[in-house]
């Protein structure tokens, strides 16, 4: 298993807890961006740069992505595709993507896209707080312990 990190939007914290479990498991953590930034020196971290435009770091991901590779994003639309493609999908604030749970996520941000755009101003999402860092810390040790004991 590989993780992926949508890592344009993806917070400092959870990319720290992400370099911490590279270190502690050996698994594989490839950051992918359109803007430059820090990685550790760490074997097991790698960072892709890809050119600026829309979709391009969601779209190298699809394109590298294998069967039961994780991704971390909060991206629906992109989650929706990976879960089409065999992946998996861990929110940074530690809510697991399901394809039984994806559609009315799209649905409900489909709707919220629609009301921005008529001029009704619906706020962005809190800011990750300590229960969301408990949470995504959960889950992830939760999917890495399941990786380390399948075949």
């Amino acid at each position: 298993m590989n993780i992926w990190v949508d890592a344009d939007a993806c917070p400092v914290a959870i990319k720290e807890m992400l370099f911490r479990a590279a270190a502690r498991t050996g698994v594989q953590v490839i950051l992918v961006a359109n803007h430059a930034m820090r990685v550790p020196a760490l074997q097991q971290v790698t960072f892709v740069q890809v050119e600026a435009g829309f979709d391009a770091a969601d779209n190298e991901i699809v394109r590298r992505l294998e069967t039961n590779d994780l991704v971390i994003t909060s991206d629906i639309p992109l989650a929706a595709e990976i879960l089409n493609h065999g992946g998996l999908v861990l929110s940074p604030r530690g809510e697991r993507m399901t394809k039984d749970n994806v559609g009315p996520k799209l649905n409900m941000r489909d709707f919220m896209d629609t009301m921005r755009a008529s001029g009704v101003a619906t706020g962005g999402p809190a800011a990750l707080n300590q229960a969301d860092k408990k949470a995504f810390a959960g889950q992830l040790d939760k999917i890495l312990a399941g990786a380390r004991r399948s075949p």
